[in-house]
């Protein structure tokens, strides 16, 4: 499972370093203790194009989950587990954002819902399509199932690489899919800091390590 999973996201990771966080992982999560559900969250508004957000100003009304998933009791559970890891990725390294998506069929066509995160408001879809491809890592990462690791964003600009930035503070992004047994795309992590070179090997097995987990509690 992990040697295909970075063989598919085409990661250079050592895959014990991803077994050993993997363990780590299935130990936090054998603590039946888990966080509240968010079912609704504040959401910045949209910028031009509706490309990116516009950071620091949030729309009025906030965004429900329960207009895209079914409020069931299962599908709580499975919210409150993937909040919990999003907890222990915080906790383990961090990182100042960390969202988790799922591919969502809605109205105007497939895209990536997010579902749990930590840090500060942010988009809650993104559509998955070719064109918001060309400005958006997540929705790069969900149609080519290849993940993007950027050390150095201002770098990246500056050699051409295309990429909006919604918050100025970031320095740094890594965005990985999440894969079922057949390496289907079922979403995406994206993780940001406001350090340069804050993903090391060891930050890159803790995330490798929860996107081979997080398909068990999509919804």
């Amino acid at each position: 499972m992990i040697s295909s999973y970075l063989a598919v996201s085409q990661l250079d990771l050592s895959p014990s370093l991803v077994e050993q966080q993997l363990i780590q992982l299935e130990q936090y999560l054998a603590d039946s203790t888990l966080p509240d559900v968010r079912w609704q969250y504040q959401i910045p508004e949209l910028g031009e194009g509706g490309a990116c957000s516009l950071f620091g100003h949030l729309q009025e009304q906030p965004f429900k989950l329960t207009d895209y998933l079914h409020d069931s009791q299962v599908t709580a559970e499975k919210l409150a587990k993937l909040q919990k890891i999003v907890d222990y990725v915080v906790l383990q390294s961090q990182v100042d954002w960390y969202g988790i998506y799922q591919v969502t069929a809605t109205e105007q066509g497939p895209q990536l819902l997010k579902l749990a995160y930590h840090g500060a408001p942010s988009r809650p879809l993104f559509p998955l399509t070719e064109t918001f491809a060309k400005a958006s890592n997540n929705v790069q990462v969900a149609l080519t199932k290849q993940g993007r690791v950027i050390n150095d964003v201002a770098a990246y600009l500056e050699q051409g690489g295309e990429y909006y930035t919604c918050d100025p503070k970031v320095k740094a992004e890594t965005c990985l899919p999440l894969l079922d047994d057949k390496q289907n795309c079922l979403g995406i992590i994206d993780a940001e800091a406001f350090n340069n070179q804050f993903f090391d090997q060891q930050t890159l097995a803790l995330l490798v390590a929860c996107c081979i987990k997080i398909p068990q509690f999509l919804v």
